[in-house]
């Protein structure tokens, strides 16, 4: 994919997120990991973003928490947590790109989500998934019954 094409797609991503806000657009886990293949895929570096949601499901923001380097993110439990207070979520979706090319989570990402699934709950948000995105591949931790 060149530059150009790579913008283009990122800003039609980011259009399309601002359209569907409140909306139920991603409907499905299979629409979701279709919307955050296409939003993370071609990233040259690792990202964490977070779909809040609202009590039905509805997205209300979508956000890239954190950007990292080519191989790892650092994540911070208490920057989530008070992102999810600032949108009022109900539940959230987290996801985050693998550069190298495999969607295989790693331990550390396991663990990670656990953390913040303990984190979350203690405002009562929901964790609905962690999605890993390695190019037009990607795997949903719920799927997998790591959630």
């Amino acid at each position: 994919m060149t530059p150009r094409e790579a913008a283009t797609l990122a800003r039609a991503t980011r259009i399309l997120a601002k359209q569907s806000l409140g909306s139920d657009f991603l409907s499905s886990p299979d629409v979701t990991r279709q919307y955050l293949t296409t939003r993370l895929g071609a990233l040259p570096h690792e990202e964490f973003h977070c779909v809040w949601l609202n009590s039905q499901h509805r997205v209300l923001a979508v956000d890239a928490l954190f950007r990292g380097s080519l191989t790892q993110t650092s994540v911070y439990p208490r920057e989530v947590v008070k992102a999810s207070l600032e949108h009022n979520a109900a539940a959230v979706i987290f996801a985050h790109n693998h550069p190298s090319g495999t969607t295989e989570p790693s331990r550390a990402d396991e663990l990670l989500t656990q953390s913040l699934k303990a984190a979350l709950a203690l405002v009562d948000v929901r964790v609905l998934d962690h999605v890993v995105v390695a190019g037009a591949a990607s795997i949903s931790f719920a799927e997998r019954g790591l959630i």
